[in-house]
């Protein structure tokens, strides 16, 4: 079984850079991490060919050089092969257009199954995974949480609920997104950090897929953004002192009625 892995190199949360111009993320130069929900996805990909004990793990990212890192730490853990999709075509893409471009790359690795993350934590839209089996035509199950029986034709795993589990019979190749329930991600050794320092990387561009220029990157992203903002940061609270709960509460109602908020023992409407 040939597993493909589709991950994303994500900013941290405290390195968040907004291009004003196109009102898009800079990625470029920002400090980075492998979104941690395909972290997870990585981990079951390699326990799924323990289990089998055979098969081979391919990693698939889209994004500019610097994911490299992104997919050499995969590598490192075990993963036999990378891919990465580096076109300035590519940038800008939206959730379709990026769940259309990496169709485009899974359309050339041919996949017996097809793994990922639930969502990534820049975006939280959770919506590339299944853009990527709609574009594919293939069957998904989002939110999965174990994997209970798999060979190379079907799968049977569990997925998460608000209110519980349900249990899904799927067969394959198809789209499973999984979340952090489902297993512990293993820390990589010193041979396989080795290993992945030397690897070669496949690297593709727009020339690569059979996809169009219009259908790619910003131009091919339907999504209109008419304004992106980082919040104000708030300001630090203040303790209301007091010796017991109701002096607390008496010098809570004085410090509301001082600053406005209170009117004569009544909320002020003003």
């Amino acid at each position: 079984m040939h597993i493909i892995v589709c991950i994303k190199q994500v900013p941290y949360t405290t390195e968040v850079r907004i291009n004003p111009e196109t009102n898009t993320l800079i990625r470029e130069g920002v400090e980075s991490i492998v979104n941690p929900y395909d972290m997870y996805a990585v981990e079951e990909a390699l326990r799924i060919r323990d289990r089998l004990g055979c098969g081979r793990i391919t990693v698939l990212s889209m994004g500019p050089p610097q994911v490299e890192t992104a997919l050499r730490e995969c590598l490192a853990l075990g993963v036999d092969a990378a891919v990465l999709l580096c076109d300035r075509a590519f940038a800008g893409a939206d959730t379709w257009s990026t769940s259309l471009t990496l169709s485009a790359a899974l359309r050339r690795l041919d996949p017996g199954l097809i793994l990922a993350g639930k969502q990534a934590i820049d975006g939280d839209t959770a919506q590339v995974g299944p853009g990527i089996a709609c574009h594919l035509d293939l069957p998904q199950v989002c939110y999965v949480s174990r994997i209970c029986e798999i060979t190379a034709r079907n799968a049977t795993v569990e997925r998460l609920l608000d209110h519980g589990h349900e249990r899904v019979h799927v067969e394959l190749p198809a789209v499973l997104t999984v979340v952090k329930e489902i297993n512990e991600p293993r820390m990589p050794s010193l041979k396989g950090k080795v290993r992945a320092r030397g690897a070669n990387l496949t690297v593709w561009g727009r020339a690569d897929l059979d996809v169009d220029a219009d259908v790619v990157g910003l131009a091919g992203s339907p999504t209109a953004v008419n304004r992106i903002f980082c919040p104000p940061q708030r300001s630090g609270g203040g303790l209301v002192p007091g010796g017991s709960a109701a002096e607390v509460a008496g010098n809570l109602v004085k410090r509301l009625r001082a600053d406005g908020v209170l009117s004569d023992g009544r909320e002020s409407h003003g």
